[in-house]
């Protein structure tokens, strides 16, 4: 990732209205976006991901704030005048053109010759693999075909920052794959900016350099796939990447360790002090961290499996702990034929790495 600072967001809310009842969609929110990173908003809908995404466009106005870019403010230009394009939901190419003429479009506008045209067409159709296919019409394509053409042509012009708005959305999930590869080969390649908005987390975390999410108008969290996944900030982050589980407990802290004791008793040692917090705490867990052990060991958590899914590469086992709550855990198949069916006693251990601390 480079050091050099792409996008600048300071401050920036964005209301829709004057009424003090109504929250806004983006409530003071503030991040750097470097050169060639791909960066990625994330959250569920109407978080304020895509709002955040037309600001840096130019298709909405600020109601507070600045937005630079390459240094320079741009709250004033029009999306014209910004050197960013956009890649929308629907590719929006044109139907009586050709791939090339699709691609030639923007360079066209901007007054370049035949020559330097040709040229850049070219370069975009390797890019994107799509040489053979320069002189088919969009109806004529696959919805991947389709995408790479979109992504081809909003290249073509050199923006500084390219920003995506779902743009694999309307794919089936086994070209949604494939273009994700692609996606990330063709960032790489082109060497700009990518700000890429989607609500799947999957996506976020195999595309991203850095992630940032966000919900109701605020960033909660910006860090990289793995900070985000295995160190989440809030409970929200923590459900919203992935599958985790919640358990209730009271922390205890003494002079070289903290005890962690959830509502069966059972103390957990805490290897690392919770900054910040004391009392009342949620232990949150992977399903994959922890493993089903024999019931008679001590020292576990126990309860008895209430549902089993068999997911091809793994095993789900939904268990309900002694204290009611419901855990889900994860063993992968690796050939072991472990005979653990619906109503059988377990214990659950979890290792002190595995245990997460959050607010209550």
């Amino acid at each position: 990732m480079g050091h050099t600072v792409a996008i600048e967001v300071r401050n920036v809310s964005k209301r829709y209205s004057d009424d003090p009842g109504l929250a806004p969609a983006l409530d003071n929110v503030s991040v750097d976006i470097a050169d060639n990173e791909f960066f990625t908003l994330l959250g569920p809908s109407g978080c304020g991901k895509t709002t955040l995404l037309r600001t840096i466009a130019g298709f909405e106005h600020v109601s507070d704030g600045e937005i630079r870019l390459a240094g320079e403010p741009v709250n004033d230009l029009p999306p014209f005048k910004r050197r960013v394009n956009t890649v929308f939901q629907s590719y929006a190419l044109f139907p009586h053109m050709s791939v090339a003429q699709n691609i030639a479009f923007g360079l066209e506008m901007q007054g370049l010759d035949r020559k330097q045209i040709a040229q850049r067409v070219d370069e975009m159709l390797a890019l994107v693999q799509m040489q053979h296919l320069a002189r088919r019409k969009p109806a004529e394509l696959s919805g991947g075909q389709q995408q790479r053409v979109a992504l081809a042509r909003a290249l073509a012009p050199k923006p500084k920052v390219l920003l995506l708005d779902e743009p694999l959305s309307a794919l089936d999930l086994k070209l949604r794959k494939e273009m994700q590869v692609e996606l990330k080969r063709v960032q790489k390649e082109a060497g700009i900016t990518f700000i890429f908005v989607t609500h799947d987390q999957e996506e976020a975390l195999t595309l991203s350099d850095r992630i940032a999410v966000m919900s109701a108008g605020k960033i909660l969290q910006i860090g990289t796939p793995n900070d985000i996944y295995e160190r989440p900030q809030h409970q929200f982050v923590a459900q919203f990447i992935g599958d985790i589980n919640f358990l209730p407990g009271h922390l205890k802290r003494g002079q070289h360790n903290e005890n962690l004791f959830v509502p069966s008793g059972m103390p957990v040692e805490i290897p690392c002090p919770a900054q910040g917090i004391d009392g009342k705490v949620q232990l949150a867990f992977r399903p994959e961290r922890s493993q089903l052990v024999d019931p008679a060991q001590p020292h576990h958590l126990r309860g008895v499996i209430e549902a089993v899914l068999y997911v091809g590469t793994a095993t789900l086992y939904q268990c309900r702990l002694n204290n009611d709550i419901k855990v889900m855990l994860r063993e992968n198949n690796e050939g072991l034929n472990r005979n653990r069916g619906v109503g059988d006693r377990v214990a659950v251990n979890l290792p002190p790495h595995a245990c997460l601390l959050m607010e209550a």
